[in-house]
């Protein structure tokens, strides 16, 4: 019994250091990638304030170029010290080949506007590889047919992509998004909930992004732009099917609850109005909020705490898992996603 323990608490030491390791790596990576790009990024690639915008003076962006190249070589040096990652796998490959190939499209329209239609079917060619790359085996949602999981699987994949940019309007948004949902990742990984490339990923794109937040903090002196929103969304979508393929559905909802549900009621709100939903705006509720009195500040610790919460949810429901308990968790963190959109429009009184 002694020796089992032993080896044990050794199995979590070892795991311990590893995963700070990682997250030590991306961040490091990020942050000297940030200090040598900014230069060029001031020259070539400023966001000027338009009607979306809660800045007022022009601002680099492109910070996402170092996140997304900090989280595949992180990946790549911290799964040569991790068991059971597959390297060279087929399906890795193509799905890191879509992140860049996501990535390539941000930063041209960061560049030069896209239009609207080839812009998301390059987005959807992302999500079709990443998609066709899972295991046929693989089921996020296993009481509906194989072929139409795939197919909402794609349609929800570009979502995601959209929606992480459309909430990445204001400083350290993204970042209090992203980091404590990697973060809860990486716990259930250590639980089993995701394979091994699943929990290396979520500790180096965490990682990548607390290098970023420095630069991004209030008032910010980078953006990720969309060369970094849209394949941080297209490897956090990656990254929760993975969850709900290993049975945890419930888990891979509550973690983006508050993004999916900020930005497509907001989406549904435009449509409904009859407003063009490609065009630049601020009625999403974070902007709201700064619209009715709240600081930056306020906002993202609102959002960073209740993501901490959704996280704290979604992992009870992987540690003990059981019907009732999954229906429970999703209650309560519906209840808290509505009162802080609640509080959101309403402002600060």
């Amino acid at each position: 019994m002694y020796d089992a323990l032993a080896m044990a608490d050794e199995l979590a030491t070892s795991l311990s250091l590893r995963g700070a390791a990682t997250v030590a790596i991306a961040a490091l990576l990020s942050a000297l990638l940030i200090v040598l790009l900014r230069p060029v990024l001031v020259r070539y690639a400023l966001a000027r304030p338009n009607v979306r915008s809660s800045h007022t003076t022009p601002t680099p962006q492109g910070g996402g170029i170092a996140v997304v190249a900090a989280t595949i070589g992180g990946f790549y040096a911290a799964a040569h010290f991790s068991p059971g990652v597959p390297l060279l796998s087929a399906s890795l490959l193509t799905t890191f080949a879509a992140v860049v190939l996501v990535a390539g499209v941000g930063a041209a329209d960061d560049v030069r506007s896209i239009a609207v239609v080839p812009r998301l079917l390059l987005q959807a060619l992302a999500v079709v590889l990443v998609i066709y790359a899972l295991p046929d085996e693989l089921r996020a949602a296993p009481f509906l047919p194989w072929w139409t999981e795939r197919v909402l699987l794609v349609v929800g994949g570009v979502w995601f992509v959209n929606l992480v940019n459309f909430m990445d309007g204001l400083d350290w948004m993204t970042v209090a998004e992203v980091v404590p949902v990697t973060a809860a990742l990486a716990l259930m990984g250590a639980f089993g909930a995701l394979p091994p490339q699943g929990l290396v990923a979520a500790l180096a794109l965490g990682g990548a992004m607390i290098g970023f937040a420095y630069f991004n903090r209030p008032v910010a002196v980078l953006f990720l732009g969309d060369v970094g929103s849209l394949p941080i969304g297209l490897m956090l979508g990656w990254l929760l099917i993975l969850l709900a393929g290993r049975g945890h559905l419930a888990a891979a909802v509550l973690l983006p609850l508050y993004y999916l549900a900020d930005a497509t009621i907001t989406l549904g709100r435009r449509l409904i109005r009859g407003e063009p939903v490609w065009q630049a705006h601020r009625t999403h509720f974070y902007q709201r909020a700064t619209d009715g009195g709240f600081s930056v500040t306020e906002v993202v610790a609102r959002v960073f705490l209740g993501n901490v919460v959704l996280g704290a949810l979604a992992l009870v429901t992987v540690i003990a898992p059981s019907r009732l308990g999954n229906i429970i968790a999703l209650l309560l963190g519906a209840v808290l996603v509505a009162w802080l959109l609640v509080m959101f429009a309403r402002g600060k009184k």
